[in-house]
């Protein structure tokens, strides 16, 4: 089954910005929602390496410069846009990128009708 759930405004992610979301209200943030190079991508709070959540504080998901995704766990290292680890244990293999959208109204949505489905929300 298909579910929308809307995350944030979309103008409310700022470049270089990554922030968490548990759209599953499971208690954990199991998304990441982050704009780089004005657009915005939507992957799954979890390092390929050992399956652990990426991030080490409440939106703790991007270096200083903000133009790298890092796993504060092991300090692997992705590119913000293809999700490819560029640096650490996991090097080569990508985050799980989710589907979703901006609607009319300006909200990102993540869309999922299947939680191991690839897209993005440009």
């Amino acid at each position: 089954m298909s579910q929308s759930i809307p995350l944030c405004l979309a103008d409310s992610l700022w470049e270089g910005q990554a922030r968490g979301f548990d759209p599953e209200n499971c208690g954990q943030v199991t998304v990441i929602a982050l704009r780089f190079r004005g657009e915005i991508f939507l992957w799954r709070n979890s390092c390929p390496h050992l399956g652990t959540p990426m991030n080490w504080r409440q939106d703790g998901f991007m270096n200083p410069a903000g133009d790298k995704l890092v796993c504060f766990a092991h300090g692997a290292i992705f590119e913000p846009d293809s999700g490819l680890c560029i640096h650490g244990a996991c090097l080569g293999q990508r985050l799980t990128e989710l589907n979703g959208h901006i609607d009319a109204q300006g909200w990102l949505i993540l869309t999922e009708s299947n939680k191991h489905e690839t897209g993005n929300a440009k």
